[in-house]
């Protein structure tokens, strides 16, 4: 499926705004307001720490398991890692209390 660009769609959208007052905006009270701690604190994670390298591999798992991670959405690959990662961290500690 092809992508449509919303370039200009935006840049429409920001001139509108551009024209509006403080008083105008509307504010999402279900959002909390951020504080500069919270902004600071999104600003220092960002870009830090070195992404770890994956591996490309050919992996056979159920049908069933991997329709089930699919229809959880996007990012379902990244949340089966996550898992293996949770299950060997947890293996590592078991086996370093053992020694």
């Amino acid at each position: 499926m092809k992508r449509v660009s919303s370039s200009r769609k935006s840049a429409s959208e920001l001139e509108r705004l551009a024209v509006l007052k403080d008083s105008e905006i509307l504010i999402d009270d279900d959002a909390p307001a951020w504080t500069p701690e919270m902004f600071a604190q999104a600003v220092v994670k960002r870009g830090l720490g070195t992404p770890r390298t994956k591996t490309l591999l050919t992996l056979r798992v159920d049908s069933d398991v991997v329709e089930w991670f699919r229809a959880q959405g996007r990012g379902y690959q990244s949340r089966m890692n996550a898992l293996l990662r949770a299950y060997m961290d947890a293996h590592r500690q078991s086996r370093k209390r053992a020694t």
